[in-house]
């Protein structure tokens, strides 16, 4: 078995995790640290691969409307109140009141933003108040990974790659995580001695069958610190959006704002149907513009009604797109004040003297977000030609994860978690940007407060022989297994029940159903296909995470953000949010073998 010894573990290769590796080592170049990843550093992960028509780092500066050295408040209370004031209130405030810093430091690292006369160009995203939104425009993620990977690149930084981090090790007697076992592309175990340890794995898309993630993104981190006993918060909350499905673009902003229509494979505008009252043309074009600024699906935007109707229209066994050919049927200009005045005050476009423009989504679309055309043309979408956009809803973005303090610190000494792994920054929303600014806040606190954790320690850590046989033997187990099914049949059931049950449409009865398909799929088993341990423990680590999500889920009976808790199937709304009961967070640990929710209230800066 091979051993590695450092200071600092870092698990992941994304935007978290290389900021975390940059703080400790542009602090302390002699510190040892090793960052493991699963792919290929720059390759793999969301920060090097997601795309949007204009990908949003969210950040408040001094210059940020509304002007003045506490502009960054409305920014904290943005992030609260948009969450639905489930996640930690200071937590919050630091991601809010770090975000000019963070900003900063990938400025000086030669982040290409889009300027003008020397400032950045902001503006408003997701159910914010103020322009804030930072961006280098579909690539903004891939742009902050590059620039990260070549300032990393000159520090003394270890880097493996293709190892999938499999367990984490706890010491009973010191009560505390003390390294990792990992797992090479030939299933060759190897192990990983650490003072501390920083969880930066991201989130779980792949447990869902439509996603925006790139492969690999199968919970491992939520489920490793689960196993150990670590708390982990708000799972039931994750943002899914109406995206493409050929090339998982997020079908936001200008996708919507250009108004295409909305139609199933057989031609027809369907969305009038499953609206809860016999709508007028105005609300539904509302409904469908305002969907480019509430992206993700929540119960707050009436939006939602639009992500409904795609949902069960697809579980009619239809297949749904945009098409930017025409307009809409009963598309009346003067009706859409709202709309006109955003393309002529936002814009700089009077659509109502533009004949052209008022007539074809697609001439608006080039006018207000000609990259987007490009993007989808060289990726085999040729909107110019006629092609249509299949849509779906897809999982975008973890909110809950790890729960982390304000040192980012998990429930266990020596873990820390930072990005999509960590949970209690976000709430059941956020505001568009605010991802991608957490990467790098709370992957730069995690570093620093790991590194100031090591130098605080005197002690060597010694791992005994129980915990390396416990491993060992948990994957000699794996690999000679050869009942239950196989993992990739598994892996698909996984997806089937949680987009089903867990994704627009959430109802009692479907919480049930896909609990008790996925308890059988844990007591039947999995065996290992064609050898690959690997694909193996990422679906046991899927299985885990949709057993968080849906059980969370079964226990919020309102709605909240993206959690749409319906009475029935049927239903047209969902159930009201409950402020009075249910402005708590769910706690996720492991007792025994079972695994208990608490509801639990966040923290206030008020108390």
């Amino acid at each position: 078995m091979r051993e590695y010894s450092c200071e600092v573990l870092i698990i992941g290769g994304g935007g978290a995790a290389l900021r975390a590796a940059l703080a400790i080592v542009e602090k302390e170049p002699s510190a040892r640290v090793i960052l493991v990843t699963k792919g290929k550093l720059g390759k793999s992960g969301v920060t090097a691969t997601a795309c949007s028509d204009r990908m949003a780092f969210h950040t408040t500066l001094p210059f940020t409307e509304p002007e003045g050295e506490d502009n960054w408040e409305f920014h904290a209370d943005d992030i609260y109140r948009i969450g639905g004031c489930v996640s930690d209130e200071d937590l919050a405030q630091i991601l809010a009141k770090s975000s000019g810093e963070a900003f900063e430091y990938l400025d000086s690292l030669g982040v290409p933003w889009v300027k003008k006369e020397g400032k950045p160009e902001q503006f408003v995203t997701d159910g914010s108040q103020y322009a804030r939104a930072c961006y280098t425009g579909p690539y903004t993620a891939n742009h902050i990974e590059k620039a990260l990977i070549e300032r990393i690149r000159t520090r003394p930084v270890k880097i493996l790659e293709d190892i999938m981090v499999a367990d984490l090790i706890i010491s009973s007697s010191m009560d505390r995580v003390i390294g990792a076992f990992g797992l090479d592309i030939k299933d060759n175990l190897i192990l990983f001695k650490a003072k501390t340890t920083i969880l930066a794995t991201g989130g779980a898309g792949e447990v869902f069958e439509i996603n925006v993630y790139p492969d690999g993104m199968t919970g491992d981190g939520y489920a490793m610190a689960y196993r150990v006993g670590a708390e982990l918060v708000n799972m039931e909350f994750i943002q899914i959006g109406l995206s493409s499905v050929k090339t998982k673009l997020a079908c936001s902003g200008s996708m919507m704002r250009a108004l295409p229509r909305l139609i199933n494979d057989e031609g027809k505008e369907f969305f009038a149907d499953y609206f809860p009252q016999k709508a007028s043309s105005r609300e539904l074009y509302l409904a469908l513009f305002q969907k480019g600024a509430s992206w993700p699906v929540s119960f707050e935007h009436k939006s939602h009604l639009i992500d409904i109707a795609v949902f069960k229209e697809l579980r009619k066994g239809k297949k749904v797109y945009l098409d930017y050919s025409r307009n809409p049927e009963g598309l009346k200009w003067e009706k859409l004040s709202e709309i006109t005045n955003w393309y002529k005050g936002v814009k700089g476009v009077n659509l109502l003297k533009k004949k052209r423009l008022k007539s074809s989504p697609l001439l608006r679309l080039h006018k207000i977000n000609p990259q987007a055309v490009s993007w989808l043309q060289e990726r085999g979408i040729d909107l110019i030609k006629g092609d249509k956009i299949e849509i779906a809803p897809a999982a975008q973005h973890f909110q809950g994860g790890v729960k982390i303090g304000k040192e980012g610190q998990t429930t266990l000494k020596g873990l820390y978690a930072a990005g999509e792994c960590a949970g209690g920054q976000h709430g059941a929303n956020r505001p568009g940007g605010n991802a991608l600014l957490d990467s790098q806040v709370f992957g730069k606190i995690a570093g620093d407060c790991a590194l100031k954790e090591v130098q605080r320690m005197k002690n060597s850590l010694n791992i005994d022989s129980s915990s390396i046989k416990h491993v060992e033997n948990r994957i000699r187990k794996l690999k000679e297994k050869r009942k239950g099914k196989s993992a990739s049949l598994v892996r698909e059931e996984i997806q089937e029940i949680t987009s089903s049950f867990v994704s627009i449409v959430r109802t009692e009865e479907g919480f049930k159903e896909g609990i008790k398909r996925l308890d059988k799929l844990g007591k039947e088993g999995l065996y290992s296909e064609g050898g690959s341990l690997v694909f193996s423990m990422e679906t046991l680590n899927m299985l885990r995470v949709a057993q968080m999500v849906i059980g969370a889920a079964k226990i919020r009976k309102e709605s909240r953000g993206p959690h749409l808790y319906f009475s029935s199937f049927n239903d047209s709304e969902p159930l009201p949010r409950d402020d009075e009961l249910w402005r708590k967070y769910i706690v996720i640990v492991k007792e025994g073998k079972k695994m208990r929710f608490e509801a639990r209230e966040p923290v206030s800066t008020l108390q």
